[in-house]
């Protein structure tokens, strides 16, 4: 009995071995960093910020691979399939959360096939109205859409801009027209333009055109003030209580990848986040450096994908 005992002991050291001595040689050679999003999108300025910081705590290079498509679906897929060994790893914006429920069909499970390794970073939206709509706050905003028919822009079906909105929508009380424009750039050209009313916009596109007067912020859709418009209360704040909308920028690794080297990855995006110019650099952009843990991260992964499943077959809402 004893002697079974002692050999499946043996058996299972034997077994695990690898992954300990994996994980104590890595990285040992370069790393590479699938972006969920084209060159110059926010996932792809995200990375270039952190990489270099990053590159330097782990000791090898990060190459970064922008591979966009699908709001990072396509991004995301490819890293399922890659190799569990800590040297593909992915880069995605919060659009993350809604493919279990606005996708019909996918090619892998995002709640099973790929571990969340750390929120790099998150970034409210900012509610913005046309210079021609006359309301200074979201209370008046609310009080003009149960009074009349307003539109809405968003850079598509399913963003995030869409998912704020439906989001406000339902807990205002109100229905405005939804108005996708392909990207966020035409959104806010509408905006502009005065053929949307409102816009839940990424900031910056938004503060630019706030700062020279030519569209109004109301609110941002945060649980706290930003750094980059202190001036803007909360829409919670603003009265409608728990409403709360950020955007994450997180890194993933395929399921099986050795959990010290997850840890590895983590600690060193967590250190890097504290470096004073690489939180600057994200605030000047309106994102706040966030740099958890794996077990924090995991948590708000859930929580989002439960909440935009809820929105998004409340409103109907599917791909066209």
């Amino acid at each position: 009995m004893i002697c079974s005992m002692r050999f499946a002991l043996a058996a299972c050291v034997a077994l695990l071995f690898p992954l300990f001595a994996h994980a104590a040689d890595y990285p040992n050679r370069p790393i590479r960093l699938i972006v969920g999003a084209a060159p110059g999108g926010g996932s792809d300025f995200v990375a270039r910020t952190i990489t270099p910081k990053v590159s330097t705590l782990l000791g090898q290079p990060i190459i970064i691979d922008n591979r966009g498509g699908a709001a990072g679906l396509v991004a995301s897929e490819l890293v399922a399939k890659a190799p569990a060994d800590g040297y593909t790893l992915l880069l995605v914006f919060a659009n993350y959360a809604t493919f279990p429920s606005l996708q019909k069909k996918l090619n892998f499970d995002p709640e099973k096939d790929l571990v969340p390794v750390s929120d790099i970073a998150t970034s409210a939206l900012v509610l913005t109205v046309a210079p021609g709509l006359q309301v200074k706050s979201v209370s008046e905003l609310i009080e003009i859409a149960k009074g009349r028919t307003l539109n809405y822009a968003s850079p598509g079906v399913g963003s995030m801009g869409h998912l704020a909105a439906e989001l406000f929508q339902s807990m205002a009380g109100v229905k405005m027209i939804h108005v996708p424009y392909k990207g966020g750039g035409p959104a806010i050209m509408g905006l502009l333009g005065g053929q949307v009313d409102v816009y839940f916009s990424t900031p910056a596109a938004a503060i630019t055109q706030m700062n020279a007067g030519k569209i109004r912020g109301l609110a941002v859709t945060g649980d706290k003030r930003a750094g980059f418009a202190p001036q803007l209360p909360t829409i919670s704040q603003s009265g409608l209580e728990g409403y709360e909308v950020s955007g994450w920028f997180g890194i993933f690794a395929p399921i099986g990848t050795p959990q010290p080297v997850i840890d590895m990855i983590s600690q060193a995006v967590a250190t890097a986040v504290k470096d004073p110019e690489i939180q600057k650099s994200l605030a000047n952009d309106g994102d706040a450096a966030v740099g958890n843990s794996p077990p924090e991260f995991a948590k708000e992964v859930q929580t989002d994908i439960a909440k935009w499943s809820k929105i998004i077959k409340s409103s109907n809402i599917e791909l066209e």
